[in-house]
């Protein structure tokens, strides 16, 4: 609330910071996969004096390199980037409850980036037991940072006993925690083996060499296929019911969720039925990109529901995702006062651009500071104010889910067309009941009268030939319900003198 506001066009914030967040898992779960594989293979490379598979591992490190740290680490930063912006409140709250978390995370990012630097660049320098130790000093270093950062975001959906403990380790050990990171993990294991599969299939050249990458390769692969499904359904099972219902209530949820089981579920038959029972598939390049394909829809879809059925919250019970406080004290607060006044960006708005307003105040050059805003002088500005200022409302009250214009992601205009004014305004009173996945309204009535003038300003008119019928009035309803009563008494007496 005590943030300004960041407008994203046609897509929403949300939208942006989901199309990051999957771009950025499909990467980061390869580069905490990837380093096993390169640990784990350039181990038995050098145990068995395989100088053909160390080239291979090191052509495949350079790979591994260029896309898991440049642009594994663009990604990253872009998450934080629009987290800051679209959902100021909810990654404060992050930062401040998981601030030794984070710390940790960064210290076992160091090492992490440190480690596969040294790997890559000293390859042939470095005695074969040193080499070994960093490329396990780097798996290890990447899945803690994993297991870190997925306490801190299943935290996001189901807060657990935080709510009444506080406390740093209450957050992080959540009911969503093992499930997610059984899930994590195993994502880890299948991308990074269907990437392998697709470098494999592009690079090599020997066919024993291909081979065995692709026998070396597949157990991982069919082992994270499992874990994903186990961890799925644990992460279903913790859900919170705002969660489950929110997911069921969406069309195109459901949708997701079945594709998240059938991409999964035909990759480890595709795997089984090919590189586990009949080694060779993957010298088709076309094979390997389809099973990276798959693999990609299924996880990358997952992430998106993650993101997706948290509503109407950002932070599960904690944080609404018009970024308020779910509190009662919160909301009593922004209802008595007002929203505009109770946010600081808000009320300097209001008070630079409209003084007439605002009572108790010193007026000075470009505006003016102090008093409080009348919410009755509010209903006496001219309609093109209130317009405006409903703009303002509808940007921090409803942006972060639903954009203005036709096309937009979710957008407002378009979801009211054809309504009455009437329909609009008892809807803002009525935002959390007449859709449960929407938050309170957190203002005063006299602010829900801006916003309706804002919205019936964007809402479409209704289609040509569509119009409405007459509204009936309370003495014709009166009338016509009094008929109806007396034409079923006399088919009811009717009835009864047949049937005598």
């Amino acid at each position: 609330m005590h943030y300004p506001w960041w407008y994203v066009p046609v897509i929403t914030s949300p939208m942006l910071i989901a199309a990051i967040a999957v771009l950025h898992v499909l990467v980061a779960h390869y580069a905490v996969g990837g380093g096993f594989f390169l640990a784990l293979e350039t181990t038995y490379a050098y145990r068995t004096n395989d100088r053909e598979y160390l080239a291979y591992l090191r052509k495949h490190a350079q790979f591994f390199i260029l896309l898991t740290v440049v642009f594994g680490a663009i990604t990253g930063v872009g998450i934080w980037w629009t987290i800051g912006l679209a959902s100021p409140l909810a990654t404060e709250l992050l930062i401040r409850t998981f601030v030794f978390g984070w710390a940790t995370e960064w210290v076992f990012f160091v090492l992490e980036i440190t480690a596969a630097f040294v790997f890559f660049y000293y390859w042939g320098r470095l005695q074969p037991r040193t080499h070994i130790a960093m490329g396990w000093i780097y798996a290890w270093a990447a899945w803690i940072s994993l297991v870190l950062i997925t306490g801190i975001t299943a935290f996001m959906l189901h807060p657990g006993d935080w709510l009444q403990k506080r406390t740093f380790w209450a957050g992080f050990f959540n009911p969503q925690f093992i499930p997610q990171m059984l899930a994590r993990t195993g994502g880890a294991f299948l991308l990074s083996s269907l990437y392998v599969y697709l470098h494999a299939s592009i690079t090599c050249t020997s066919e024993r060499l291909t081979n065995l990458v692709e026998q070396r390769s597949t157990r991982p692969a069919l082992l994270g296929a499992v874990l994903i499904l186990v961890g799925g359904a644990g992460w279903y099972i913790n859900l919170p019911d705002s969660a489950v219902e929110a997911m069921f209530s969406a069309s195109a949820l459901n949708v997701f969720v079945g594709l998240i089981f059938v991409a999964t579920g035909l990759v480890f038959v595709l795997l089984y039925l090919g590189p586990f029972r009949n080694p060779g598939w993957i010298r088709s390049p076309g094979f390997a990109v389809a099973l990276l394909a798959l693999g990609m829809i299924g996880f990358g879809t997952s992430e998106f529901i993650r993101e997706a059925v948290r509503k109407p919250y950002v932070v599960y019970n904690v944080v609404f995702g018009n970024q308020v406080y779910a509190e009662q004290s919160e909301l009593q607060r922004l209802r008595d006062g007002g929203y505009l006044e109770g946010g600081v960006w808000t009320r300097q708005y209001v008070r630079h651009n409209f003084p007439q307003v605002v009572v108790g105040a010193m007026q000075q050059e470009g505006g003016s500071s102090g008093g409080h805003i009348d919410r009755q002088r509010l209903l006496e500005l001219p309609p093109e104010d209130r317009v405006k200022l409903g703009g303002v409302l509808f940007q921090y009250h409803c942006n972060d889910c639903h954009a203005i214009a036709r096309g937009g992601y979710s957008a407002a205009g378009p979801l009211i067309q054809g309504w009455s004014r009437a329909m609009v305004r008892d809807l803002i009173d009525n935002l959390h009941t007449a859709r449960f996945v929407m938050p309170p309204w957190c203002g005063t009535p006299e602010e829900a009268e801006l916003l309706a003038d804002y919205l019936m300003s964007i809402a479409p008119p209704r289609p040509a030939g569509m119009e409405p019928a007459p509204t009936m009035q309370p003495a014709q309803r009166q009338a016509d319900y009094r008929q109806l009563s007396g034409e079923a008494q006399l088919c009811g007496e009717a009835q009864s003198g047949a049937a005598q």
